[in-house]
């Protein structure tokens, strides 16, 4: 069809785009805009990536709507050959211009055409959400870390519905979305919001009085009032907020007196229209042993969901965390760690900070196999935060057609006493649920209950060669679950 001294830049420069209006704009920054023509023979075209990794998930991914654009606009096939071309951090200018024209485009356009607090926007600035022209303050609020700001916060497809609500109350605190309650598993950015909305609330009204507390120091504080007979300087202090930030509220079960004092705290900020923002690692309706009348109170606002972050998004997470470090690491690295630790930004940030003190301490460069060897209890941690029992206890009694009460119960029969034990024993391996809490969330049994189960069940897999694949398909699906949850 060709010879090899035809140049096709231009038909492939047409289809990339083309698919560009077809695909969102985080899509097409992340898989397309480092993609590099390089030159054509006969017929095929050799476009550059930047690691393998990229070049067989652009494959797998895109590869046949790059061929069909092609062909719909030359008439004819081209076979497309990638070549890994690591681009050089070190020396900006030896890498290709046109990957960072792209790139200025796309921020040129992302200034100017997509609307503020668009879940499309890989990494948000702090002018998205409205806050360029912060009045200055002379110091932080004390009691809330600098670093928890909008600006320094991802959004993705899995969080852009509680930031862009953290964002309309940090605006107009008090006047909608009142109360709101953040939830969701541990480390996917609960506090990071709330303490978000309290930093910019604290520079955009200076005359606001802001308390952020977690619920375990709302607790202890209380108790300290009562025994020290400074219950009134207490109430005086919280119910008198402008905008009151409380952080884990699950610790509220169990503690009769202090939710009778957060249930009038609560109605004395709601009757004057002051702002009250919760978080909760589940959602209200799964805290045990908690009042109905304060239940109620928690689900008359807006309650809003956080869940483990898209490869995309851990990706420009990734990013901006590394552009912020000043260390060099390669993009097939980072693709490694977002590929092998999808649960949740802490585990990410744990990750990355092994792997930067590595850099730093050795004095080496950061490549793929040094990631592979430092990372390699990351990659392999079988603990996934984000499940719950309740999520293990439904997809077990699933398989074993029984419902979640059955396991629950009293009941000692062989066809419900061996599946709770295997529930038992998946809780033990991919939770961090202490045996006691475990056996809090099976009935009320004593811990010595469920370590008894779990070996039984690790004690039958040895005989059985049947029932570990069928464990091993069980913790799949439960984890499958938990992330779509």
């Amino acid at each position: 069809m060709s010879d090899g001294n035809v140049d096709y830049r231009i038909f492939w420069d047409e289809a990339i785009n083309q698919i560009k209006e077809t695909i969102s704009e985080q899509e097409y920054q992340l898989w397309f805009s480092r993609l590099e023509y390089l030159r054509s023979q006969n017929d095929s075209l050799f476009i550059s990536v930047p690691s393998s990794f990229y070049r067989d998930q652009v494959k797998s991914r895109y590869l046949g709507l790059i061929e069909t654009k092609l062909r719909e606009l030359f008439g004819a096939s081209f076979k497309i050959e990638f070549e890994v071309k690591p681009l050089d951090p070190y020396h900006p200018e030896k890498n290709n211009h046109q990957i960072h024209q792209e790139k200025k485009d796309h921020s040129q356009k992302v200034q100017s055409e997509v609307p503020p607090h668009s879940p499309s926007r890989a990494i948000p600035t702090v002018q998205d959400f409205g806050f360029s022209s912060l009045p200055a303050r002379p110091k932080n609020h004390p009691k809330l870390k600098d670093v928890y700001t909008f600006e320094n916060f991802i959004i993705g497809d899995n969080n852009s519905f509680a930031a862009n609500a953290a964002v309309a109350i940090a605006k107009n605190p008090g006047t909608g979305y009142n109360p709101c309650l953040i939830y969701g598993g541990v480390g996917l950015g609960k506090t990071h919001l709330i303490q978000s909305i309290g930093n910019s609330v604290y520079q955009e009204f200076p005359d606001k009085k802001i308390i952020y507390v977690t619920m375990e120091s709302f607790t202890n504080e209380f108790i300290q009032s009562i025994r020290e007979k400074t219950q009134n300087q207490f109430k005086n202090k919280y119910r008198h907020a402008d905008v009151l930030l409380i952080d884990d509220i699950h610790f509220l079960q169990n503690k009769t007196e202090t939710q009778e004092e957060l249930f009038h705290t609560f109605n004395a900020l709601y009757d004057n229209n002051k702002q009250m923002v919760f978080t909760c690692d589940r959602p209200v309706s799964e805290i045990k042993d908690l009042t109905d009348r304060l239940r109620s109170r928690f689900e008359r606002g807006l309650n809003v969901d956080l869940q483990p972050p898209s490869y995309e998004t851990r990706y420009a997470i990734l990013k901006k965390k590394i552009e912020a470090s000043g260390i060099t690491i390669p993009e097939e690295s980072i693709e490694l760690i977002c590929s092998n630790i999808t649960t949740n930004v802490r585990d990410l940030e744990a990750a990355l900070t092994k792997l930067i003190a590595y850099a730093e301490l050795v004095s080496r460069d950061i490549t793929p196999e040094i990631t592979k060897q430092q990372l390699k209890d990351f990659f392999a941690n079988p603990k996934q935060k984000n499940i719950t029992i309740d999520v293990i206890q439904r997809m077990v009694a699933s398989y074993f057609n029984l419902s979640s009460q059955d396991l629950k119960s009293k009941r000692k029969t062989k066809a419900i006493s061996f599946p709770r034990q295997i529930a038992m024993y998946i809780s033990r391996e991919v939770t961090e649920y202490s045996t006691t809490e475990i056996g809090l969330e099976f009935g009320g049994r004593d811990h010595t209950t469920i370590m008894h189960g779990c070996t039984r069940v690790a004690d039958r897999m040895k005989s059985d060669p049947t029932l570990e694949p069928m464990v091993k398909q069980l913790i799949r699906q439960i984890k499958e679950e938990s992330t779509k949850a």
